[in-house]
């Protein structure tokens, strides 16, 4: 059995120059484990690094020895700051390092998965979220120890007359042996070294400077800093990447810096949500103190992000008095996740200023465009922030990124208050695809990368200082260097410009961080071991084997066109299957039936009363045409809205009430919040919420409660918590989709589910869970799209036929929507609706599990795994590794009583919180255009493996084809 060893492992490099000075680097890292009896051990440490100019690359090579007797995987994370970019990553295969490859982001994890269930070596370095990565090695062999190499590269901050470099040596245990190797480029003097390991001796070679050490048992602790003479004249690096030659030019300007104008309306966005609650606080509010004070008398108006924007609330500044909106912002609860873009621009407000740690994490709203007039200046004081995205939000209105520092107060305030030499215009001759790092320069600093077209090129600056414009000329032929980085400083700035958008840019991040080898957030760094898996995967491998995958690609392309046919052809044959057990009749017992004079004009339904608080369905179609007594089944597509007799998609004709059975966990918190007023309950789950930070059941179970005292508003707060609990996990966020769901907000739940389906594309879950949103949304055109990808695309066999339920449900979507839908794209043999009119369908949340789906009807006889009952209940195959679905589908449902049960086979997952969580989607007229739904989740331990009742339902009465027209249900 494989088990998981999470390991934290916190970098605080130097980052490229902002407003303010960098962040005070994090606590001590921790090495986490779980499932091993002793902590794999950090065996050999050696980092190097490579100073050039103001740009270095650094290498880090780690060595993990693994004590323990059994297989592990591991799972490596980290942040790097703002300006920092992985570059490289190897793994050791045989022996040697083996080089990683870029892959799209959801196919790396796919591959990743597949190859770790056959037991070969994969490694995967991802993108999370902002700027920190993860690392995932396996295997980890018993009593053996595995090679990891990675570099990345950074753009150091200028101190005076200094370039300023931060290695942080805080590993927080012992290491066997470790190295370190120091080597700057170009300097005129020796580099000055302090902090950690002493005063390092540098020594000239061949026009470098360069230092080291070797210790053995030692515990690597602090921060080394190297104080690097910079150049005072601008100076040129290249790089030839990809056939073309990128260049950096970095050009010293005045530092000094005077106050600019300030408005006299002000927006202050103050980011509320969880994650909000880790930034430093105090240091934000003393920065705003000395802001509002230069501010004098002016208008603030204060709008709280959280899952949504509340409404602003008005402060006036009187004489730098902000002691009414300070004690707001000191009395915020941080709860909720982060919808940072849900707000709407006021045109009279002069600038913004955006507090957060950028991490938008909910809802599908696009950031506001301010105006010409208007800037945002975005403040971060969190470590784990998205930086990326908050100095693109910032700049494209001609704002900056400040970084907030405990450590140096008052830094960021004059940051944020003054303004120094300003780019407002570059202009090139024999360069194109010019980038700028900032058009407010700091520390007496530009940057500017693009590429090289002819010889003789140059750039025309327009510089402005305290109101007066220079023109400033820089040769581009002359004394350029050539430098391992360039190229990779031109991407890091293109990243950063489609960073501000990146959800409409995500295919341009894409092919970015494709053609320069980085990960981003749609690009992940894999290393495999076996040819055969390169082109398995449809994967260029590393230059060296590509004699050899040259040759076996040849035979791989014919077969793989051959084997998505045959899926296709197996796909139309199973749905053939289907839809001749929906055609045939199946005997009925005799059932009194009620009916009604055809003359008729009123129906009246008595609705059923329960005493559970579970949301049930009562269904009143009201007076209907009986379809055929053996109507077969016609293309879907041809469903008009309103059909006739003959054609028309069938009504539901049962009329259910549906109490299902809620959870009830043995917690102290259960019995306070149902004890507790509705008007108590948020208090009572802010007390309650420091025990439970990390507990998934903790949020949902609070969001139950308190939709059932009928506090929506803080219901939804509560449960969008699980969007901030870990970074992008697919299994929490699946959860919060299918809550979303059941709460009717399909909107909130199609940008979760997008969101999941982003994160794991190989799995056909991810599709059909996004398409029912878009159903339930009205959104039947992307409904069909992506529950038509759930049929198309190649699935592990783990899956079973999913792709029949979600073609039942595609096409039920296709004969109730409104309008006609394009189904062009969709083979006309899977194109046949087949209305229902009793539907279940059980998912969960862990993958590799075995839950099981039981149906009992009326007669007693107990439905089994892909079998037909005697009425005629049809249960799909059981699926045994996947999250589901698994479905009980019935043409002709007969009165009385029907009993749906689940139990836990088994498991080879760790499960969210120690518990699966079951969905139920219970649908009553599959098909037709006044289908009725209903969903409930169930909670299951883990080591619970007996039946579970999930919910019983009464069906009191149905038409009978040969009675005619009109019919009565009535509840019981």
């Amino acid at each position: 059995m494989t088990h998981r060893l999470l390991a934290l492992i916190l970098f605080a490099c130097s980052s490229a120059p902002t407003l303010a000075l960098a962040l005070t680097p994090p606590p001590q890292p921790r090495l986490m484990q779980s499932g091993a009896e002793q902590p794999i051990a950090l065996h050999t440490l050696r980092i190097s690094s490579e100073i050039s100019g103001g740009m270095a690359e650094t290498t880090v090579h780690m060595v993990f020895a693994n004590k323990n007797a059994r297989t592990l995987e591991g799972e490596l994370q980290f942040p790097l700051l703002d300006g920092q970019q992985i570059s490289a990553l190897a793994l050791d295969i045989n022996g040697q390092l083996r080089p990683a490859v870029t892959v799209p982001k959801a196919k790396g994890r796919q591959i990743f998965e597949a190859i770790v269930r056959r037991g070969v070596d994969p490694a995967l370095l991802e993108q999370t979220q902002g700027n920190n990565f993860k690392l995932r090695v396996y295997p980890f062999f018993p009593m053996a120890s595995r090679t990891v190499e990675f570099k990345y590269t950074e753009a150091l901050a200028r101190a005076g007359d200094n370039w300023r470099y931060r290695l942080p040596l805080v590993y927080g245990e012992r290491i066997e042996h470790f190295e370190l190797r120091l080597t700057v480029n170009g300097a005129t003097s020796a580099p000055i070294a302090a902090g950690a390991l002493g005063a390092l001796a540098f020594k000239r070679a061949g026009g470098r400077y360069q230092a080291g050490l070797t210790r053995t048992k030692f515990t690597p602790d602090g921060m080394l800093t190297l104080a690097i003479p910079a150049a005072v004249q601008a100076q040129t690096f290249v790089q030839q990447h990809a056939g073309e030659t990128y260049f950096v030019t970095e050009i010293p300007v005045p530092s000094t810096r005077a106050r600019r104008k300030l408005p006299k309306t002000v927006g202050l966005l103050w980011d509320s949500s969880g994650s909000g609650a880790a930034r430093s606080h105090a240091a934000e509010l003393h920065e705003l103190g000395r802001y509002f004070a230069a501010l004098g008398n002016a208008e603030v108006r204060l709008t709280r992000l959280r899952d949504r924007a509340e409404p602003s609330a008005t402060y006036r500044i009187v004489n730098g008095d902000w002691s009414a909106l300070r004690g707001a912002l000191e009395n915020t609860v941080y709860d909720g996740a982060s919808a940072l873009a849900d707000w709407k621009a006021q045109s009279d407000v002069g600038e913004y200023l955006l507090v957060s740690d950028g991490l938008l994490n909910y809802g599908n709203a696009r950031f506001p465009v301010l105006s010409a007039q208007q800037r945002l200046y975005a403040l971060n004081a969190s470590v784990a922030a998205d930086t990326a995205r908050l100095g693109a939000l910032a700049e494209r209105s001609g704002g900056r990124l400040v970084q907030v520092d405990p450590q140096h107060p008052g830094a960021a305030a004059e940051a944020l208050l003054s303004e120094g030499v300003q780019l407002r215009q570059v202009s090139a001759h024999g360069a194109g695809d010019i980038l700028v790092e900032s058009l407010d320069p700091q520390h007496g600093l530009l940057r500017i990368a693009g590429k090289l077209l002819k010889p003789d090129a140059r750039l025309t600056l327009s510089l402005v200082q305290d109101g007066a414009t220079q023109q400033r000329v820089i040769e581009l032929s002359g004394d350029k260097r050539p430098h391992p980085t360039a190229a990779q400083l031109w991407a890091s700035y293109k990243l950063r410009t489609l960073e501000a958008d990146f959800e409409a840019n995500r295919a341009a991040i894409l092919a970015l961080g494709t053609r320069f080898g980085i990960p981003t957030r749609e690009t992940s760094l894999i290393v495999l071991e076996m040819i055969e898996d390169y082109v398995r995967y449809d994967l260029a491998p590393p230059p060296e084997f590509m004699q050899e995958y040259e040759r076996i690609s040849k035979s791989h392309g014919a077969q793989l066109r051959l084997e998505r046919e045959a899926k296709l052809e197996r796909v139309v044959q199973g749905f053939a299957q289907k839809t001749a057990w929906w055609r045939k009749r199946y005997p009925e017992k005799p059932t009194e039936l009620q009916r009604v004079n055809i003359t008729a004009t009123k129906i009246s339904v008595r609705h059923l009363e329960v005493s559970s608080p579970v949301p049930m369905v009562v269904m009143s179609p009201g007076p209907i045409p009986a379809p055929p007594a053996e109507a077969a089944p016609g293309p879907a597509s041809a469903a008009p809205a309103q059909p006739g007799p003959a054609s028309r998609a069938r009504t539901p004709q049962v009329a259910s009430g549906m109490g299902l059975q809620a959870w009830v966990e043995d917690a102290p918190y259960i019995a306070r919040m149902n004890a507790a007023p509705a008007s108590g309950l948020y208090q009572v789950y802010l007390e309650e919420r420091p025990a439970h930070l990390n507990s998934p059941t903790f949020y949902v179970d609070v969001a139950d409660l308190m939709f059932k005292k009928g506090q929506r508003y803080l219901a939804l707060r509560v449960l969008s918590n699980l969007a901030e609990m870990d970074l992008e996990n697919r299994h929490v966020l699946r959860v919060l989709g299918h809550r979303l769901m059941q709460a009717g907000e399909p909107q909130l739940a199609i940008a979760v589910f997008a969101k999941v389906r982003d994160l794991a594309e190989e799995e056909p879950q991810s599709f059909r869970d996004l398409g029912l949103a878009h159903g339930a949304a009205g959104q039947h055109q992307q409904a069909i799209d992506a529950l038509y990808e759930t049929v198309l695309r190649p699935w592990d066999a783990r899956f079973g036929p999913i792709e029949l339920i979600a073609l039942t449900e595609m096409n039920a979507i296709i004969a109730s929507a409104p309008g006609k839908l394009d189904t062009g794209r969709i083979d006309r043999r899977l194109l046949v609706n087949t209305p229902l009119d009793l539907h279940a369908v059980l998912t969960w949340d862990a993958d590799n599990s075995d839950m099981n789906l039981q149906v009992t009807d009326p007669d007693g006889e107990v439905s089994r795994h892909f079998s037909v009952t005697t009425q005629g209940g049809r249960m799909s195959p059981d699926i045994g590794g996947g999250y589901g679905p698994e479905e009980f589908a019935l043409r002709r449902a007969k009165p009385g009583k029907y009993k749906v049960e689940a139990s836990f086979a088994h498991s080879r997952q760790q499960v969210v919180s120690g518990a699966v969580n079951l969905q139920l989607k219970l649908t009553l007229g599959l098909g037709s255009v006044k289908a009725k739904e209903t969903t409930h989740t169930l909670r299951l331990h883990a080591g619970n493996r007996g039946k579970v009742l999930v919910g019983e339902f009464e069906i009191t009465a149905r038409c009978a084809p040969q009675l005619g027209a009109v019919c009565i249900f009535v509840a019981r």
